[in-house]
């Protein structure tokens, strides 16, 4: 083969820049042996078809009709790439019904399911972003648990693309087919992650409460306390975008009220004071969150209140037993830190029926 000839599939090899070699795995897998590929195989779906004629040039073909698909989602060519795989609505996408093996497929099928675009999107992808749930089922049914969690170049998985569309329905669908919830993207972030940032609770409990179906692999654990490049856990994302709702079900779902963010070791009470939401505050501290968290330079919530003038949140943290005289790595303490002197200052000295006594103004 010439050189002019080797550069095109050289090229080609080029676009599975995913990291991930479970495409070369695929093709290593055996073929059928119950019927030639050429010919339909018993229970399976049926291959896909060429125009005769010599064996490299469909390929060229399918190599330009891939680069047009890669410019635009819109293209006609994914469509009728899509329409090979047969009837998806025929594919039954119940939870205990057979896994066809992949080794029924046929060599063209197998390629057409694990096509790879420019962006590094897989099928799976694509079925994610077109919102074509049909499509989405019958890759799930065909394909191994391993392509699933295929990243594409911003090293996204379906998964994560699916929370970010909000799509709930295709989230518990790959988490039932076994889709990894631990993956990282580009920033550090895991779907749930993304759930958060995006505030769709749907998605986020489908993450949480969702489990694979037998016989799709490993259950993949989800380490709440996981943090993305930023050094924030999902319990401060969600508390950084004050919504309750998505803070209790983190909770309820074993997340540590108490975690320190990576950068300043911030805990999701200091995250609260800083949105200046006392309601948000109130929830925590009912919820059993430390009022007297430290930060890496020994700031407690009470020290952010009180330096920031928050007079309401600083008497809601005094209440629930916050210590007004602990000092920070400067030697400064919330009461320090007031612009108003003898505010919300506790004495322990000074008790009205066990209670401390607060001086105000």
């Amino acid at each position: 083969m010439s050189e002019a000839r080797k550069e095109p599939d050289e090229a080609d090899e080029g676009q599975y820049d995913s990291g991930i070699e479970s495409l070369r795995s695929l093709r290593s897998l055996p073929e059928p042996t119950s019927a030639p590929a050429s010919g339909p195989s018993d229970g399976g779906p049926q291959p896909c078809t060429h125009p005769p004629g010599p064996a490299k040039e469909p390929q060229e073909k399918e190599d330009a009709d891939g680069e047009r698909a890669d410019s635009t989602y819109g293209s006609s060519s994914l469509t009728e790439t899509l329409s090979l795989l047969g009837d998806p609505e025929a594919e039954d996408p119940a939870p205990r019904s057979p896994l066809p093996h992949a080794g029924a497929l046929s060599p063209q099928q197998l390629e057409a399911l694990t096509y790879i675009s420019e962006d590094g999107d897989t099928l799976v992808h694509l079925a994610v972003i077109h919102e074509a749930p049909a499509v989405l089922l019958c890759c799930l049914a065909l394909l191994p648990q391993e392509v699933l969690d295929i990243q594409n170049n911003l090293y996204q998985t379906a998964l994560h693309l699916a929370v970010h569309l909000d799509q709930p329905g295709a989230v518990r669908a790959l988490v039932l087919k076994g889709a990894s919830r631990a993956l990282q993207d580009r920033h550090g972030d895991t779907a749930l992650h993304v759930a958060c940032q995006r505030q769709h609770l749907a998605c986020a409990r489908c993450l949480l409460e969702g489990r694979p179906e037998p016989g799709r692999g490993p259950s993949h654990s989800l380490d709440l306390q996981l943090q993305n490049w930023q050094g924030l856990a999902c319990l401060h994302i969600a508390t950084l975008q004050k919504n309750q709702p998505l803070m209790e079900l983190l909770l309820q779902n074993g997340a540590d009220i108490d975690v320190q963010e990576g950068t300043s070791g911030k805990t999701a009470l200091h995250l609260a004071v800083e949105t200046q939401e006392r309601g948000l505050v109130q929830f925590l501290l009912q919820a059993g969150a430390q009022v007297d968290a430290r930060m890496l330079n020994g700031c407690t919530p009470l020290h952010l209140a009180a330096g920031r003038g928050l007079m309401g949140i600083s008497s809601t943290l005094c209440k629930a037993g916050a210590d007004s005289l602990l000092r920070n790595v400067e030697d400064e303490t919330p009461q320090d830190l007031t612009e108003e002197s003898l505010v919300l200052l506790p004495f322990d000295d000074l008790k009205i029926s066990g209670k401390l006594l607060l001086c105000t103004d």
